[in-house]
């Protein structure tokens, strides 16, 4: 058997008036990621984790920003075609961790609903998901506001 991890990191700015989408879900906020697809930081860290421990290369690779196909994109459908292509190499995931930096709004109360809609969409049971939200402590883009940051890692066996 072999096992591998992989690691994913991401950022965006926050700008007033955008649709949030965090964890495959719209999150009530008056500010939302900017990015080229809906800009879910969540999906997207798990994506270059997965892909990172499969020796895949990363997001950007095989979902260009520079591709019109995918401006405005739905996330889930970048994360589940990570999902269809790790399977296709004859990997099966054990377990996702990851974790979201943003000072407001606060994430505890959405926490278990992206479990369930991340887990779904990657076809895995929701105990193999972890997902936790932080602060960055008022300190930095993320502390005041402009931006967030997350983080995530991937295990996977073959």
């Amino acid at each position: 058997m072999k096992i591998r991890v992989g690691q994913g990191y991401d950022v965006h700015r926050l700008e007033e008036g955008r649709d949030f989408w965090l964890g495959g879900i719209k999150v009530p906020h008056t500010h939302g990621a900017v990015g080229h697809s809906d800009a879910d930081i969540a999906c997207h860290v798990i994506c270059d984790a997965l892909l990172g421990a499969a020796n895949m290369r990363n997001i950007g690779y095989h979902f260009s920003d520079k591709d019109p196909q995918w401006k405005g994109v739905d996330s889930k459908i970048l994360l589940a075609r990570v999902m269809e292509m790790i399977r296709e190499a004859g990997w099966e995931v054990n377990n996702i961790d990851v974790t979201i930096i943003l000072q407001i709004p606060k994430l505890n109360p959405h926490i278990p609903e992206m479990k369930r809609v991340l887990a779904e969409v990657m076809k895995i049971d929701e105990e193999d998901l972890s997902i936790k939200a932080t602060t960055s402590e008022h300190i930095g883009f993320v502390g005041r506001g402009e931006g967030i940051a997350a983080q995530c890692v991937a295990l996977i066996t073959k």
